[in-house]
C-alpha cells in the first residue's frame, strides 16, 4: 500500500475513533481523498519533488476548498467556491492533501470556539473546557492526531489561544506575509492566515509554502546587536489575574528561557492591554459589519436561521459606530503603538502566557462576552500593532496544557521560531534502520519535527539482523560480550513525538535504551529475541546502510 493512501485511510480510522463530529464543517468523501493521495504517490515514484508529499492538513470553514462549501460557520452563508484559496492551493500543489473544513466561531468572531451552529468544539484533552477560538476545529484536529497541520486565522488570537489550550503550536506570521484572498473576512485589514502544527519545524514547513509572493524579498530589517536572546517580560501585577498555578508556570518559563542563556529584561504591558480592549470596546471592531453586516440584516429579517446570537450581536451592535470615533481610536492607537515599540526597545521577543486561563463549556455559557474578552487580553493588540507571534506549549497545569506566546516585530518570524524551539520539550532517539536518513520510516521522524543531530556508532556490545518482515528492517540487540559497534544516527524530537512513535511501534520492535560508543545511554529501537529465529545475522557490515548496499 503506498505511504499517503494508507496515511489517508489512517486519518479517516482516527476521524472514527475519537467521535468528534463537531471539528468537521465539510469532509470530502474518501474514495476521493484515496484517489488523490495515489496520484501523490505516483508523481513522487515518477521522481517529482513534493516537499510536503503525504502530509495530511485541514482548512478552517472561512477559507476557500474547492468542493466543498464555505461557510464561516454559518449555514445560510455557504457558496461553492469556483477555486481554492492561494494558501490552500500552494500547499495543494507541494503535495499536502487536504481532508475538509473545520468547525469554527461564527465568522471568525470569537475566541472560544462555541459560537457556531455546527456544534461547539470541545477541547482534546478535558471535553468539558473550550478548545479556543476561531480556529477551534483546525486546532482539535491536530491535536488528536488527525491532520498533521491546519490553516486558521487570527484577528484577535484565534490561531494562537486554541493552540495553548489544546497543547499544540499556533504560529502567526506578519500581516500580509501570507495571502488572505479566498478568506472570508473578519476585520479584514488585520486579519491573518495561520498555521496549526504539533511542533515548532512542522509549522515553520507549512508556512514557507504558502507565504505571499514566494519570492517576495522581505523587508530588510535593523542589524540585531550581537549577544544572546534578549527577552522582554512584564512585572507580574501587569498580568492580572491568572488561573491557578499559571503565574507559576509563567515563571518557570521564564526561567527556561534563561537558564538556556536568555537575557531577561523588564517591559511596561499597560500600551499593550490598553489596545487589547480597544479591538471590541473600540471602534474597530465596526470593520466587521462592513465584511457580513449587510447579509445578518438581510437575513434577521427572514427570522434569522442559523445565526449565533452573540455573534450577531457583537456585528449589528458595531453598524451604528460613528465614524468620529474611529478615526479617535486610530489616533490613540497610534500613540499606544509607538509606546509599545519603545517598551519593546531592542528586544527580540515579548514572552506572555497566550490566554489567562482556560474555562469550561459552562463557564462560557454563562458569561460568553465576559469570557470571552479575558482570553483575549494578551492577543488582541498584536496584529493591531502589527506584530509577528508564535504561540508553543510550556507545560501543564492541573493536568491541562499551558501554552505561552512569542511576540516580535513585524517580519521577526523566523527569529520568534527560533526562540520558541528552546522552549519544546525534547528527547534524543538512537536509530539503527528503516529510520536513519533516506529510509523508508525516516518522513515519520520528520512528521514529528526530528532534526538529526550526527551519527556515531553503538558500543561493541550489540548484533545487527535482517528481519524477515514485508518493509525490510533491522533488528538491534544487545549481547555483551561477543558483540559489535553498529552505525547510529542520534535524532532529537519533541517528548510528545516520541510518545506518538511509541505508541505506533510495531512488535517485534520495542523502545529500550541503547549505549553509544561514548559510553551514553540513549532511548532507541530495539528488537525482542524471539523474533530473531529465520533472521539473517548481519553484524559483520557494521550498519544497516552498508548492508544494503553489499545487496
Amino acid at each position: 500500500m503506498s505511504s499517503t493512501v494508507s496515511r489517508v485511510r489512517a486519518a479517516y480510522a482516527r476521524i472514527a475513533a475519537v467521535d468528534r463530529p463537531e471539528i468537521w464543517i465539510g469532509l470530502r468523501p474518501r474514495d476521493e481523498t484515496e484517489a488523490e493521495a495515489r496520484t501523490i504517490d505516483e508523481r513522487v515514484a515518477r521522481g517529482e519533488h513534493l516537499p510536503l508529499a503525504g502530509r495530511l492538513f485541514a482548512a478552517k470553514g472561512n477559507i476557500d476548498v474547492h468542493g466543498l462549501p464555505t461557510t464561516a460557520g454559518c449555514p445560510a452563508y455557504a457558496y461553492e467556491p469556483r477555486a481554492d484559496a492561494p494558501v490552500v492551493a500552494r500547499l495543494r500543489a507541494a503535495g499536502a492533501l487536504v481532508l475538509g473544513t473545520t468547525n469554527l466561531d461564527q465568522f471568525a468572531t470569537g475566541l472560544v470556539g462555541t459560537r457556531s451552529p455546527y456544534g461547539a468544539v470541545r477541547n482534546a484533552i478535558d471535553p468539558a473546557r473550550i478548545s479556543g477560538g476561531s480556529s477551534s476545529g483546525s486546532a482539535v484536529a491536530v491535536a488528536l492526531g488527525i491532520v498533521d497541520f491546519a490553516l486558521g486565522t487570527d484577528t484577535a488570537g484565534s490561531g494562537r489561544i486554541p493552540a495553548a489550550f489544546n497543547g499544540i503550536v499556533g504560529l502567526k506570521p506578519t500581516r500580509g506575509l501570507v495571502p488572505t484572498a479566498g478568506v472570508v473576512p473578519a476585520c479584514a485589514s488585520i486579519d491573518c492566515v495561520t498555521v496549526f502544527a504539533r511542533t515548532v519545524p512542522e509549522a515553520e514547513q507549512a508556512l514557507c509554502h504558502v507565504t505571499y509572493p514566494p519570492d517576495r524579498p522581505l523587508p530588510a530589517l535593523p542589524q540585531r546587536a550581537p549577544g544572546p536572546w534578549r527577552i522582554a517580560v512584564p512585572p507580574r501585577e501587569q498580568l492580572g489575574e491568572l488561573d491557578e498555578g499559571w503565574a507559576e508556570a509563567y515563571q518557570e518559563t521564564v526561567g527556561r528561557l534563561a537558564a538556556a542563556g536568555a537575557s531577561i529584561r523588564p517591559l511596561d504591558l499597560t500600551p499593550f492591554t490598553e489596545a487589547a480592549a480597544m479591538l471590541y470596546e473600540g471602534a474597530f471592531v465596526a470593520e466587521r459589519y462592513t465584511a457580513v453586516g449587510d447579509f445578518i440584516d438581510s437575513l434577521l429579517l427572514s427570522g434569522g436561521a442559523g445565526l449565533d446570537p452573540t455573534v450577531t450581536g457583537i456585528i449589528t451592535r458595531a453598524r451604528d459606530i460613528p465614524a468620529h470615533r474611529l478615526f479617535a481610536d486610530q489616533d490613540r492607537l497610534t500613540d499606544l503603538r509607538g509606546r509599545a515599540l519603545a517598551a519593546l526597545g531592542d528586544a527580540d521577543a515579548l514572552l506572555l502566557p497566550t490566554a489567562p486561563g482556560h474555562p469550561t463549556l459552562a463557564e462560557v455559557a454563562a458569561d460568553p462576552l465576559g469570557a470571552n474578552a479575558r482570553l483575549g487580553r494578551f492577543t488582541n493588540s498584536t496584529n493591531l500593532f502589527d506584530l509577528a507571534a508564535v504561540a508553543v506549549p510550556a507545560g501543564e497545569v492541573n493536568g491541562l496544557p499551558f501554552g505561552v506566546m512569542l511576540i516580535g516585530p513585524a517580519f521577526t518570524d523566523d527569529r520568534l521560531a527560533v526562540i520558541a524551539r528552546a522552549l519544546e520539550p525534547r528527547v534524543r532517539l538512537a536509530v539503527v534502520g528503516a529510520h536513519l536518513t533516506g529510509q523508508p520510516l525516516n518522513p515519520q521522524l520528520l512528521a514529528l519535527g526530528a532534526v538529526r543531530e550526527h551519527t556515531t556508532t553503538t558500543a561493541p556490545a550489540y548484533r545487527l539482523y535482517a528481519l524477515p518482515t514485508t518493509l525490510p528492517k533491522p533488528g538491534l540487540v544487545h549481547v555483551g560480550a561477543g558483540g559489535a559497534a553498529i552505525e547510529t544516527e542520534i535524532w532529537s524530537l519533541p517528548a510528545e513525538g516520541l510518545g506518538r512513535l511509541l505508541a505506533a511501534l510495531p512488535r517485534p520492535m520495542a523502545l529500550g535504551s541503547v549505549e553509544l560508543a561514548d559510553g551514553t545511554a540513549v532511548p532507541g529501537f530495539l528488537c525482542e529475541p524471539g523474533a530473531l529465529a529465520g533472521a539473517e545475522d548481519i553484524t559483520r557490515h557494521g550498519g544497516w546502510r552498508a548492508f544494503l548496499a553489499s545487496r
